[in-house]
């Protein structure tokens, strides 16, 4: 990579983030591919043309929790110590707690630029929730409870967006994107952005600040909940669609809020653009908790065996002392080992651990997909993917078909494959790469590719463009 002077000059940065971003639409052209958008989109289109940019690899598990933790606190998630939005809060079988800001025990960019006596605004940043004080001003995100509590730091600042918004409440999320009204999903990702763009112009105009931070999760929405209607590779793609513009006319809407944003700015702002991972098309889900069922590594009680419709895995009574294995459902699969010493009713004996994981490991990578065919899965250790493990990790964690499945954690489908989620309509699924875009209105680069940025280099990145030493505990690189 291209390194800076070891001595920067401090500068303000602005950080764009686009949650679930992927790089084919905003690096390509529609020429190039069938989902590129970069033609239509001319101010991200001005902003890669003079700066450098890349794709840029996601922690893995490449979700929104832990992602942006990770990449805003240079710390992997075997460190941040918490794998998803829902952890195992101890060896036991049921217990679990989500990833709240209480889970996070490693300084963020916006910690360490308190200290300094820099000035933060952020707008969006996943786990912000409970409210912590920072030197500047917090909107939090889209683990928010309510907005009818406090929301923002200091607490005043809700009143100002109140005022912002004309009485109109702010939206931290879509209450549902996972539906089937599709126009009214479209209504609401719509106004939920022009209800945090108003706010944002309003902080970068009234708001003292030397970083800020914005993450719009509007993009995340509406790729879930809109993909096949606009990705003629989609497996339920129907050409002609009414629905065949709707994704790219939110890029293209994104775009020009930008474009006001970038005219707001000094030449003494960098900005960056990034996302805390892609996306594709999702071509199904598969039955982990049924498969392990019928390997004869998942027991349940006789009597608990559905025998129509969907049933969380929550639901039905497991027979642990013959259970060997379980799993979780979502974007990646966790899979837990049911060891003697460690769970309440351990099978597996302790000497026999990484045998028997070792061989889970291979059973899985070994699933074909519906043809007969490989399915490409990839099952990580996790003390093969992080600096340290802390907490209660997954044993394994699984990428169906290199996430081109989805894990489905319930049972009751009539075969191991699916084309549908079971916890609501959704067309795509996450990729391992987001994307990384840097601009100096000050040096044009000429639109500069880099490769092999991770996610865990923008902290760094921040820190020496902002003139502050890159605290030596960052497990991320300085880019540019």
């Amino acid at each position: 990579m291209l390194k800076l002077f070891s001595r920067q000059k401090s500068r303000k940065v602005l950080v764009v983030g686009l949650d679930c971003a992927p790089p084919p639409v905003l690096f390509q052209t529609g020429a190039e591919s069938r989902i590129g958008l970069k033609d239509q989109l001319p101010n991200l289109s001005r902003l890669i043309d003079e700066g450098l940019y890349g794709p840029l690899s996601s922690s893995i598990p490449c979700i929104t929790v832990p992602a942006w933790t990770s990449m805003l606190s240079s710390k992997d998630p075997g460190v941040l110590g918490f794998y998803g939005f829902r952890n195992r809060a101890d060896h036991s079988y049921d217990r679990m707690t989500i990833a709240t800001a209480d889970a996070i025990h490693e300084k963020r960019v916006w910690d360490i630029l308190s200290a300094a006596d820099k000035t933060s605004v952020v707008v969006g940043v996943p786990q912000t929730y409970p409210i912590r004080p920072l030197r500047g001003n917090l909107v939090s995100s889209f683990l928010t409870p309510s907005t009818q509590r406090q929301y923002t730091f200091p607490n005043e600042l809700r009143h100002e967006i109140d005022q912002v918004l004309a009485g109109r409440i702010y939206d931290v999320d879509v209450p549902q994107f996972r539906t089937e009204d599709k126009d009214h999903l479209l209504r609401q990702i719509q106004e939920m952005t022009e209800k945090r763009f108003a706010v944002i112009k309003y902080l970068l105009r009234e708001k003292p600040w030397d970083f800020f931070m914005f993450v719009e999760i509007g993009l995340d929405r509406i790729h879930h909940g809109m993909w096949k209607f606009w990705d003629p590779a989609h497996a339920r793609h129907e050409p002609g669609n009414r629905y065949q513009d709707a994704i790219p006319a939110y890029y293209r809407y994104l775009d020009r809020e930008l474009g006001e944003i970038l005219g707001m700015l000094d030449d003494d702002t960098v900005v960056m653009v990034v996302s805390d991972h892609g996306a594709q098309a999702m071509e199904g889900g598969f039955a982990v908790n049924e498969w392990l069922r019928q390997e004869g590594l998942l027991v349940l009680k006789e009597d608990e065996m559905p025998h129509e419709g969907l049933v969380p895995f929550e639901k039905v009574e497991v027979d642990w002392e013959r259970t060997t294995a379980w799993g979780a459902g979502g974007y990646y699969s966790r899979i837990f080992m049911n060891v003697q010493g460690r769970e309440p009713q351990g099978k597996i004996p302790a000497a026999r651990y990484e045998q028997a994981r070792d061989e889970l490991k291979e059973r899985i990578e070994a699933i074909p997909d519906p043809a007969g065919e490989p399915m490409g899965s990839v099952a990580f250790k996790p003390q093969e993917l992080y600096r340290e493990v802390r907490n209660v990790a997954p044993d394994l964690l699984v990428y169906f078909g290199n996430l081109r499945w989805r894990a489905v954690g319930s049972f009751g489908l009539p075969q191991l494959y699916t084309t549908e989620n079971d916890t609501g309509p959704d067309d795509a699924n996450h990729d391992q790469d987001g994307v990384l875009i840097l601009w100096d209105p000050r040096r044009n680069y000429g639109g500069r590719t880099v490769a092999g940025m991770q996610l865990m280099d923008v902290a760094p990145t921040v820190l020496q463009w902002m003139g502050l030493r890159v605290p030596p505990d960052m497990q991320g690189q300085v880019i540019a």
